[in-house]
């Protein structure tokens, strides 16, 4: 049997890139899925790809900046599978821009909403059901939430404090048999840069990365779900990402030249 056959694992950000590969990758292992966004339509369309590989598959519609309805998800995901095994909060929007450019300084809140507080709020209403599955939390953060990286101030500073929010509650909840796995990806083509916005608050109309150049959504959903079983405490997915976290508390300022020069390739 796989790992997953029959677990109940909820899925943020479902509906597309990172998210949407993972339920696809999972489907295979016959796992009972939630998938979690605001795109009903999307999801279903995920949702039925799933089933034709074998998972369950339930929707539930959420926007996880919202704690009602993080509530709503967790409740329903219960009722209708009877236990919850693992979470995997995924959902995310992205900032490009250098701090002096934005123009709309409430784009700020709004990234803290959805990358902050739109994990915290699901896994809160999660723990007492993964306390009692001996169950996991999976958190895709981002190479960002390691390192400063600029015309990313805004988005580093979510993941930096996500990170931190995860790290944390693996110390509270050691000996409870919860397991946090944090994933920092390295640039992945993801519909995140279809969400990601500009100075002005609003979606960007184009990419600032190369996309044919940088790890796809499905081979980093095979990573994570490769990490899974093994409840490792940290994915660094790329040998360059290693590197520039082993090497940033003794050259901080080389770190600082690559993640300048990383962005300005795009790659």
């Amino acid at each position: 049997m796989a790992a997953y056959t029959d677990r109940t694992i909820v899925v943020t950000g479902a509906s597309q890139g990172i998210g949407r590969a993972l339920c696809l990758e999972l489907a295979a292992q016959r796992p009972k899925l939630v998938l979690a966004a605001r795109d009903a339509a999307a999801l279903e369309e995920v949702a039925g790809q799933c089933r034709q590989e074998g998972a369950e598959a339930l929707v539930v519609p959420t926007d996880v900046t919202d704690p009602e309805a993080c509530r709503h998800l967790v409740e329903r995901s219960v009722a209708a599978f009877s236990s919850l095994d693992v979470l995997v909060n995924n959902a995310g929007i992205g900032l490009v821009a250098r701090v002096e450019e934005v123009s709309d300084v409430t784009v700020f809140e709004r990234l803290v909403r959805v990358n902050y507080l739109g994990s915290v709020y699901p896994t809160c209403f999660a723990l007492p059901h993964l306390r009692k599955s001996s169950g996991q939390i999976v958190v895709v953060s981002s190479l960002a939430g390691l390192a400063g990286v600029p015309t990313r101030a805004g988005y580093a500073a979510t993941k930096h404090a996500q990170i931190g929010f995860f790290d944390s509650l693996r110390v509270e909840l050691r000996g409870s048999g919860v397991s946090v796995t944090v994933v920092t990806p390295y640039f992945v083509q993801s519909e995140i840069r279809r969400r990601s916005v500009g100075p002005d608050g609003r979606l960007l109309d184009h990419s600032p990365v190369h996309e044919s150049e940088v790890m796809t959504a499905e081979e980093c959903a095979r990573q994570i779900v490769g990490a899974m079983p093994r409840r490792r405490r940290m994915l660094v997915m790329t040998a360059r990402g290693r590197l520039l976290r082993l090497v940033r508390p003794f050259l901080p300022g080389l770190v600082d030249r690559l993640a300048e020069r990383a962005v300005k390739r795009g790659r």
